[in-house]
């Protein structure tokens, strides 16, 4: 989706009239400009669509026995990362003066999720070289396959969470035949796995992009967000497991 929009406005460049070549050229390069303090070694580049500026961290040793996460770009330089469609929908709230339509808790569950699918659905592509090959162990192969299952697991658990629901539902017909039901799995596909907006997605559906609708969705797609994070035990006390990282947010859902 993010490849249409880009398509779509190099189109309306290369359609307009009066311009020279260079001119057109000069408005296609704009639209994949590198900020200058990331440093030279970002090429310019339209089809990456839009990105995000970020400093690159590490961590520094800090006395005997500590550490500290500092700037650690080389020369102070900067880094780019390509915008996901939560980077895109924050930007825009932030030049009206809004707050980001999603928590971070929601927007680090929609990547997760987008992560997981890409994962599984790469996982047919491996290498099948002699050489590969002759370098896997015996039981390489059955821990592999095992991956791909608890993974298929996984997200079989997290589109159950997201149910089989409607977030916005045409109630009359009369002269908008073109508009169809949203339901919450379409819609956090679009947003998660395409790279679509909010308005995306009401455009999709043929659904006017105005302000009431978009925050109705937004309301919508956080719901949905929240629930695919699991149960919550509210009252119950909490345990901190240290040395094995975070546990598995559908430890409680048997798949």
């Amino acid at each position: 989706m993010r490849r249409d929009r880009i398509a779509a406005a190099v189109d309306r460049i290369e359609r307009s009239t009066g311009r020279d070549e260079a001119d057109r050229m000069a408005d296609v390069r704009a639209m994949g400009s590198v900020p200058a303090d990331v440093g030279p070694e970002i090429p310019v580049a339209p089809a990456r669509g839009p990105v995000r500026m970020l400093d690159m961290m590490a961590s520094y040793p800090k006395g005997d026995d500590a550490f500290e996460v500092k700037i650690a770009g080389f020369l102070g330089r900067k880094t780019l990362r390509t915008a996901d469609s939560f980077d895109v929908m924050a930007s825009k709230a932030a030049r009206h003066g809004k707050v980001p339509p999603f928590s971070p808790a929601q927007v680090a569950m929609g990547r997760f999720y987008r992560d997981l699918v890409e994962k599984h659905e790469c996982a047919g592509v491996r290498c099948s070289s002699l050489e590969s090959q002759s370098q896997r162990g015996a039981g390489n192969g059955g821990e592999y396959l095992d991956a791909v299952l608890r993974d298929r697991d996984r997200i079989a658990v997290l589109r159950r969470r997201i149910g089989s629901g409607s977030a916005m539902v045409v109630r009359r017909t009369g002269g908008r035949a073109a508009r169809v039901t949203i339901m919450d799995r379409r819609l956090v596909d679009i947003v998660c796995l395409e790279d679509g907006t909010i308005s995306d997605v009401l455009r999709a559906h043929g659904w006017a992009d105005d302000g009431a609708l978009r925050a109705a969705l937004q309301v919508a797609l956080s719901a949905v967000l929240d629930r695919m994070m699991g149960p919550v035990r509210r009252g119950s006390v909490s345990v901190a497991h240290f040395g094995s990282g975070c546990l598995p947010i559908w430890d409680e859902e048997k798949p």
